[in-house]
């Protein structure tokens, strides 16, 4: 089964929340903003990783080609047009 991760960053700790394909929480982390300590958290949780949404910001760059590198898919999401209803997760 596929899943996705949504990566809320911030300077010191990132928040991470990985969904099954149905949207169901899988898991919820705080992991170093590091290229290298979030792919070390994705791949220890031995899933298939369809996704990774990234918030966009300033240190969204290097992130981003941090885990692009390790072969993830990473998509940059700016925070004012993502939105999510509770009735899309229902």
């Amino acid at each position: 089964m596929e899943h996705h991760v949504g990566i809320d960053v911030s300077l010191e700790l990132s928040s991470l929340c990985v969904l099954d394909a149905t949207g169901k929480v899988i898991r919820e982390a705080k992991v170093a903003s590091e290229p290298e300590a979030l792919v070390a958290f994705l791949r220890g949780l031995d899933l298939q990783i369809a996704r990774v949404g990234l918030e966009a910001g300033p240190l969204s760059q290097w992130l981003y080609d941090g885990l692009r590198g390790a072969g993830l898919e990473p998509v940059l999401l700016e925070t004012r047009h993502v939105k999510a209803d509770d009735e899309d997760r229902a």
